[in-house]
């Protein structure tokens, strides 16, 4: 068995977790998977900024569980989730970090889309 390395954050990757302030609704097959007005938004390093989406606010009947996982050192053990009414490109199109670290905790019970797996992803500014 081998350990995983934690890495907190730091200057060299730095990740931020705030609110969203905004909208955010997910479409897959001409249908609402998900609408919130309570998402997270992620920056973490380079990378573009992910919505993170409360569970209570998707429609979890519409997700099927994967078997896929993956590791971050920054955030932890990810779960995916497929949506099978978008057929084949939809595969492992959600992930999650249901314990995420301490570092990122509040991502925890919420869920991430891939856009391209996903018909869209739209965030409207409420502001």
């Amino acid at each position: 068995m081998t350990e995983k390395s934690i890495k907190v954050p730091g200057p060299a990757h730095p990740i931020i977790v705030e609110p969203a302030r905004a909208r955010v609704v997910v479409t897959v097959a001409g249908r609402v998977i998900a609408d919130t007005r309570k998402a997270l938004v992620l920056r973490e390093a380079s990378y573009p900024p992910v919505y993170y989406l409360p569970r209570t606010d998707v429609e979890m009947s519409l997700l099927e569980r994967s078997e896929h996982t993956t590791y971050c050192p920054y955030k932890g053990d990810c779960a995916y989730y497929s949506v099978p009414i978008g057929g084949e490109r939809m595969v492992n199109a959600v992930w999650t970090y249901e314990a995420p670290y301490a570092s990122v905790k509040e991502i925890a019970q919420h869920l991430a889309f891939y856009p391209d797996r996903v018909d869209s992803i739209e965030v409207r500014d409420e502001n």
